[in-house]
């Protein structure tokens, strides 16, 4: 399957979930089968009280991240963030609080369903300093050198060509500028079967890079001071959960699958200032 009918299987599917939301049902992570039982262990549980009450609760129903990188990253008033695959802008909207007035959260998705419901929340959370943008991720719709932060939950792994999006990260990135976001990362083998499906990609897990992939493609696109920080571990319990209904024998392939899927905050740098040609992209 190549990049544009993966792409067309996502747009679908999260539009899909945005459509739930809407119609007041909750939605996770994209999955037939988490749609249909709620919240799979991937998406659950991310976001504290606090945090839940900032934010629209249609944005809170529509998120459909792996962890919470505006709790991780490290936000100063004044900052502009970018969140690359905003979904229904529950980040945007807890960045744009972070960064205040004087900042500004952009929110990139590719979905209008998405989209439309971003808009919808931007509007019930009042905040000024927010836009939601149409747009792929590995061609970011904003110029080089302009983004003080890049974050995301639970998207790159969507991508057929994480390499470009790695790279438009960089571009727009300005100088100093931070890389931090929460993704799904793979720590061993995981059966060839279970990575070639299409469900499982669209729910956060078949697309996964392991962690040793993720920081060479980092560095790659000109990143430094490259972290993986693992912030929740899949057991045997959660794998069979989020296996169940794809046509696996569940038992036997959780099993193979228990522990080496892990949710992970991923820091980077763009460097502050850069003579060689590998970096000055």
């Amino acid at each position: 399957m190549g990049t544009h009918d993966l792409k067309d299987v996502v747009r679908e599917k999260y539009g899909q979930a945005a459509s739930l939301v809407q119609k007041g049902r909750t939605s996770c992570c994209g999955t037939a089968s988490s749609v249909a039982n709620g919240c799979d262990p991937i998406t659950s549980h991310l976001y504290d009280d606090a945090q839940a009450g900032e934010v629209p609760e249609d944005a809170l129903k529509a998120s459909l991240g792996c962890g919470n990188p505006t709790a991780l990253a490290e936000l100063e008033p004044g900052e502009t963030v970018l969140d690359l695959g905003s979904g229904g802008g529950i980040d945007v909207i807890l960045s744009a609080r972070r960064v205040g007035p004087t900042g500004k959260a952009y929110g990139l998705d590719m979905t209008d369903e998405m989209l439309a419901l971003a808009q919808e929340n931007k509007r019930k959370s009042g905040l000024t300093n927010v836009e939601f943008l149409r747009g792929e991720i590995e061609n970011i719709p904003l110029p080089g050198d302009s983004v003080d932060v890049i974050i995301s939950n639970c998207v790159i792994n969507l991508s057929g060509d994480k390499d470009r999006v790695l790279k438009e990260a960089f571009r727009v990135l300005k100088p100093g500028g931070r890389f931090a976001v929460s993704d799904v990362v793979v720590r061993g083998d995981v059966p060839e079967a279970i990575r070639k499906s299409m469900e499982l990609w669209v729910g956060c897990i078949a697309g996964a890079l392991s962690e040793a992939d993720y920081r060479a493609k980092l560095a790659a696109a000109g990143f430094d001071g490259i972290e993986v920080e693992v912030t929740r571990v899949y057991g045997v319990d959660d794998a069979a959960t989020f296996l169940a209904g794809q046509g696996f024998d569940v038992d036997a392939a959780a099993k193979e699958v228990d522990g080496r899927i892990v949710s992970a905050f991923i820091r980077a740098t763009k460097p502050a200032a850069c003579c060689a040609a590998s970096c000055c992209r």
